[in-house]
């Protein structure tokens, strides 16, 4: 099967989908941030993408276009490329783009994240909708690099607080290759010095060039196993989520009075 790409339909195809899978709709979350000196600065959001097409293709929910501008601040503009929403607005994007899906009838969101600096305020966003549209439409976030102990292992393996390191660089390597600058990569490996810090430091006070980790150990067969990974467990959460209602029926909730949090 093909994915679902919600922004290549048409409106009465998109009109029947509502009504499928639970009326479940995905939405990558990318940014457009420095990757050190070997990477892309779309890399989060080409993972984000392509895992969310994958997973789609294999249950036929639809993804929305992926946001590709979210928020970056922590690399700060010490090396050019990076685009950052402020917080708030990132909040209120996706806020605002929830509140269209649940108007116009879909009943399930998921947050697709692919950018660790995403995590805060997409965290906020679903709290504020998950009371706003209380028994109206469900709405969660799944981080790409979380969704097993096993990747969130691979990934912090060279670094905890890690960037453009050996797992995403593998990624690369396995999904776009020919955006990798293998010239250098070999030079492009710089520490963790956040061991033992009590502040959270940006990456200009950390990093040397831009990466975090051990990029030079990345290998393609790690990025496909790793890609594999993640596509299996996307699938089974989107298949769980199709379908998943409140733990409590809507008996001992339904009665609320609403709070207009968004």
């Amino acid at each position: 099967m093909k994915p679902v790409l919600l922004e290549h339909l048409p409106w009465p195809e998109i009109a029947e989908l509502r009504n499928r899978n639970g009326g479940l709709l995905l939405l990558p979350l990318g940014a457009t941030e420095q990757h050190g000196p070997h990477l892309p600065v779309a890399m989060d959001t080409l993972l984000a993408e392509a895992v969310c097409h994958a997973a789609s293709a294999r249950t036929g929910v639809p993804v929305l276009p992926a946001l590709r501008f979210t928020t970056s601040q922590g690399h700060t503009t010490k090396w050019p490329g990076t685009f950052s929403l402020r917080h708030e607005t990132f909040v209120h994007t996706l806020t605002d783009i929830a509140a269209w899906a649940a108007a116009s009838g879909w009943k399930r969101l998921l947050f697709i994240n692919a950018h660790f600096g995403n995590d805060a305020p997409a965290r906020v966003a679903v709290d504020l909708l998950r009371l706003s549209y209380l028994g109206k439409m469900q709405v969660g976030l799944l981080h790409v690099f979380k969704l097993t102990d096993s990747i969130w292992s691979e990934y912090t393996a060279d670094a905890a607080d890690l960037h453009a390191n050996q797992a995403e660089t593998s990624l690369m390597l396995h999904l776009h290759p020919d955006l990798v600058r293998m010239d250098a990569l070999s030079t492009a490996d710089d520490p963790d010095r956040t061991a033992g810090t009590v502040f959270s430091h940006p990456v200009a006070q950390t990093s040397l060039n831009g990466v975090t980790g051990h990029p030079s150990r990345a290998t393609a067969e790690q990025g496909k196993r790793l890609f594999e990974e993640m596509v299996a467990a996307l699938t089974a959460l989107t298949r769980q989520a199709i379908t998943e209602e409140a733990p409590l029926p809507a008996e001992h909730w339904s009665d609320l009075p609403s709070v207009p949090h968004v």
